[in-house]
This record gives structure tokens, C-alpha cells and sequence, in this order.
């Protein structure tokens, strides 16, 4: 078992992981099950043991986060070893766990999800699933980052809102996606945006343990084992990092109505059947490579994006039986007019009694429409007048006011959705505040939630929008929650609502969707 050791340091300093797992493999072999148990009781010892040579045998001048990996790759090994009965953890000293410590067995509950843990700069820090994975109440979206947008931050603006919420602010969750920006061009390519975070990184190699990154596999028929691995690493090249502390799909593999910018809710019997679908990866498939990529230090968590109820339930149930780590998180659309996650039996299933798993909430602000910049005037695709359209795509507000964006994202001006809004902002005007703080405010304070998603233009904007996620802050008051209430009450659903749906649409919603 020396030769484990040893092994192990050679590992460390190369980086090949696969050696010491290969080694044990052929002990398992080799081995009486009456040996088994004391050789990997012993081997976990020697390692422990060849973790502290390592490190002490390394220069001054070896980096934080070299020193990290070793200790991510070592409990890979811990994982690795976990199955077996008699193995002890000699890593669970002092009451720490490892960065990645989400690798423990499904059966190990490490902690609530969305409890909070700590609070840094005025900004809670709460439990991401059952893992210690900790994110801010608040985090920073990325989709438009460097993106061909009209109003979207350069290079320069998104270090500035690093700086600001990173560095000065207690905000540690970035969200972005190997599909990131959108829209993209030749000169805003797809990818651009993990650039822009790697490189305001690469300013200070401490900035990487400062933050919790989490980014996105292209979805759909891209989801499959070598796909997952192969893009991943693309990722942690652009990102100028050796790990990623969550890693989700964008949309799911298999086809779901959930899965779109449209108004499609009805699972639709035939669509399984289409060409694109038909050969989508299993959910065992996908948290066996998932459990690869933790096991080998690449990732801390995983979960998935614009999913539902089956898709988290499945998920969950496919990586105990791969032995493979649970999910830790889904991603979705979540605001005061999109309440579905909480209606449709996500946040049942995702409870701590359940299945205990995270939510990270997108368009908390439906794409600008909850800051009410459209209530006095239609956004340009809706108004009747062409004359009075081109001049507001001319000068528009926002992204609503762009006709790719505006027509694509009509959902959340739909009338029974601006009719919601219109009253959510007299609540907020009686109230004493914005639309947008009491949208923010009610998105962070839904006990569902673990952390909101807010994209920005101007670092004004962030500014504003962390000063509503100070932790000293106070939950809205039970009337204003039942005065939200009562509105909701009259339309549960108001973006999938429709008051245009005319006999010619023929069962296809206005992006050519199927709806209902």
C-alpha cells in the first residue's frame, strides 16, 4: 500500500487521477472480501498520509490553488472508496468538509437547502441542495454579458460589476452558460461571456475561491455523456479555471413542454416521437457522467434548467441508482406573474422533507416588464401603430423594446400578465416602493427560492437592485403578501394567458410554439 501513496503524490503533481483509482481496482480484484476491508480502511490512511507529504514537500511558491485541487482530487478518491462499508472519511476533521463535498453519498444528508449559513457584507449566503455549496441570495445573470444587445455591458462594465458585487459587496454567485451571450454574433461569439468572468479572474488568482460559479451545457439533443465532459472542459478553458462549482443543462435532453420562451404547458403525447428527441440520454446516463466529473474534481453540484417536477424527481432517483451524487439545484423562470415552480410541484419536490435540492430563480423582473417601464407605454412590438413602433424600436427602453427580443419574450406582456402588473404596482405604490424592489423583495423572501438570478445594464442598476438583498432588510408584511395574493388569485397563470389566440393559429402559440 506504499506504492498507494506514492502513487497518489505522482498523481497530485500530474494530475493523472485515473492511476491511484485504477490501482485500487485491481486491489479490489486481487483481494479476499475478508481483505478488502482492511486494505481500503489502511489505503485511506496512507493517502491522508501522502496528502500532507505532498503538501509539505511543495515550494512557497506553489499557488492556492494547485493546493485546492489536491484537496478536490483527494476526495474524488474519498468518493471513490465511500461504497465500501468499512471506509472512514480522513477528511472529516475539525467539522470541515472538502470544497466539493457534495460528492457524498445520497443516503449522507449534509444540510438544508436555502438555510442560511452565513452572511457576508449584509448578504445572506444560504445552502445550495444538500451540499456545501454556499451562494448569495442575489446573484449575478450573465446572459447579456458582451452580448450584440444595443444596451448590453462590455468587457469593461461586467469587471465593474464583478468588482462592485464580488469584491465590495457580499454577492458569490455568478450564473452564465457556455451559450452565453445572447445574442450572440462574429464579434460577440458564443462562449464570450465564461471569457469575461476568466479574465476579471485572471487580475488576481484569489478571486476564484471568492466566488461560486455556476454555468450551462447547451441542452436538447447536445446533452449526452461525452458531450458533457467535452463541453465542460471547454468551459473551465474559457472560465481560466479547473473547476466549475455547479454545472447544469440548459434545458433538459428530453422533451418537455417546460423547456421554452413561449406558452406551451401541455405535454404534448406526439413530441416525444420528433427526430430531435428521439435518442435523448437517459437521466442515468447523465448523473453517471455528472458523478464522473465531481469525482475527478471538476465539479462540485449539477442540476438542470427549465425543468419540472418529473425532471428534479427523476434525476434524483437516477443517481442513487448509478451511485452517483444527487442533483443539487434547478434553474427557472420565477417572478410575482410566474409563479409555476411553486404551483406545479417543484417546490414539493425539491423540499428539505423531499428531495432536498436548490432553486435559482431567472426574470425575476420578466425581462424589465416588473420594473414597470411598460405600463404607460406598450412595448414597441405592441402597439398598433407602425409608424409609432419604428420610432420606439428607434429609442427603446429596454429589450422589450428590440423586435427579436420583444416578439420572442411576448409572454410577459400578454394582457392578463399586464393587467397583474398594473396592480403588483398600485401594491407597490401603497406600499412606499417601486415595482422593482417589491418584485426583488418578494422573489428573495419566498422560502422556495435560494437565490435570484438579476441581470444588469449599468452598475447603477446592481447597486440598486443589492441594496433590496441587505440582509437587514425586513420580509415584506403579511398584508402586502396577501394584497400580492389576491391579485394572483384572479389570474394564476397570466403569461401563459392569451387574449390574441385567433382561429387561424391553429394550436401554435406567436413564436409558432404549440400551445396550449
Amino acid at each position: 500500500m506504499l506504492n498507494a501513496a506514492a502513487q497518489y503524490r505522482n498523481c497530485a503533481k500530474r494530475g493523472e487521477r485515473k492511476i491511484l483509482l485504477q490501482f485500487f481496482s485491481h486491489e479490489q480484484n486481487r483481494h479476499s472480501k475478508k481483505r478488502k476491508k482492511n486494505m481500503f480502511s489502511l489505503s485511506a490512511s496512507l493517502l491522508f498520509s501522502a496528502e500532507h507529504q505532498t503538501s509539505s514537500s511543495s515550494s512557497s511558491s506553489s499557488s492556492s490553488s494547485s493546493s485546492s485541487r489536491r484537496r478536490r482530487v483527494m476526495q474524488g478518491f474519498v468518493v471513490a472508496l465511500g461504497s465500501f462499508p468499512s471506509f472512514k472519511n480522513p477528511f472529516d476533521f475539525n467539522n470541515e468538509r472538502a470544497a466539493n463535498a457534495s460528492t457524498s453519498s445520497s443516503s449522507a444528508k449534509i444540510g438544508t437547502t436555502n438555510e442560511t449559513v452565513k452572511i457576508i457584507n449584509g448578504i445572506r449566503q444560504k445552502r445550495l441542495g444538500n451540499t456545501d455549496i454556499f451562494v448569495s441570495e442575489i446573484a449575478l445573470g450573465t446572459q447579456r454579458w458582451g452580448s450584440a444587445d444595443f444596451n448590453a455591458p462590455d468587457e469593461k462594465v461586467c469587471h465593474d460589476f464583478l468588482d462592485f458585487g464580488i469584491l465590495e459587496s457580499g454577492v458569490s454567485l455568478i450564473d452564465t452558460a457556455e451559450q452565453y451571450p445572447i445574442p450572440s454574433d462574429r464579434t460577440h461569439p458564443e462562449g464570450y461571456s465564461e471569457e469575461i468572468i476568466g479574465n476579471w479572474m485572471k487580475k488576481d488568482k484569489s478571486r476564484r475561491e471568492k466566488v461560486v460559479i455556476a454555468t450551462k451545457i447547451t441542452g436538447g439533443a447536445n446533452v449526452t455523456k461525452k458531450n458533457i465532459k467535452k463541453d465542460l472542459e471547454g468551459s473551465l478553458r474559457r472560465l481560466g479555471t479547473d473547476y466549475v462549482d455547479v454545472y447544469t443543462m440548459h434545458w433538459p435532453a428530453r422533451y418537455t413542454p417546460q423547456s421554452n420562451w413561449g406558452q406551451s404547458l401541455q405535454y404534448n403525447l406526439e413530441n416525444e416521437a420528433a427526430p430531435y428527441y428521439r435518442n435523448a440520454a437517459s437521466f442515468e446516463e447523465i448523473a453517471e457522467a455528472m458523478g464522473d466529473l465531481i469525482t475527478e474534481g471538476k465539479l462540485r453540484g449539477w442540476g438542470s434548467c427549465n425543468d419540472n417536477a418529473y425532471g428534479l424527481t427523476a434525476m434524483c432517483y437516477a443517481a442513487r441508482s448509478v451511485n452517483a451524487p444527487e442533483p443539487c439545484c434547478l434553474q427557472g423562470d420565477f417572478s410575482l406573474i410566474n409563479r409555476r415552480m411553486l404551483e406545479n410541484g417543484v417546490s414539493e419536490a425539491s423540499s428539505p422533507v423531499h428531495e432536498n435540492v436548490g432553486w435559482m430563480a431567472y426574470n425575476v423582473l420578466a425581462g424589465g416588464v416588473l420594473t414597470g417601464k411598460y405600463l404607460d407605454k406598450l412595448a414597441a412590438p405592441d402597439l398598433d401603430s407602425e409608424k409609432a413602433m419604428v420610432a420606439q424600436l428607434k429609442n427603446p427602453r429596454g429589450r422589450m423594446d428590440d423586435y427579436s427580443w420583444g416578439s420572442t419574450l411576448y409572454r410577459y406582456r400578454s394582457a392578463p400578465a399586464l393587467r397583474a402588473v398594473d396592480m403588483y404596482n398600485e401594491i407597490a405604490k401603497q406600499s412606499g416602493m417601486s415595482l422593482t424592489e417589491l418584485s426583488l423583495r418578494w422573489a428573495k423572501d419566498n422560502r422556495a427560492n435560494t437565490t435570484s438570478l438579476v441581470g444588469h445594464t449599468s452598475l447603477n442598476q446592481l447597486k440598486e437592485t443589492v441594496k433590496y438583498f441587505d440582509a437587514s432588510v425586513p420580509r415584506l408584511d403579511d398584508s402586502v403578501l396577501w394584497a400580492i395574493d389576491r391579485v394572483h388569485m384572479q389570474n394564476r397563470l397570466p403569461i401563459f394567458s392569451s387574449e390574441r389566440v385567433s382561429a387561424d393559429m391553429n394550436g401554435r402559440g406567436e413564436i409558432g410554439e404549440s400551445i396550449p
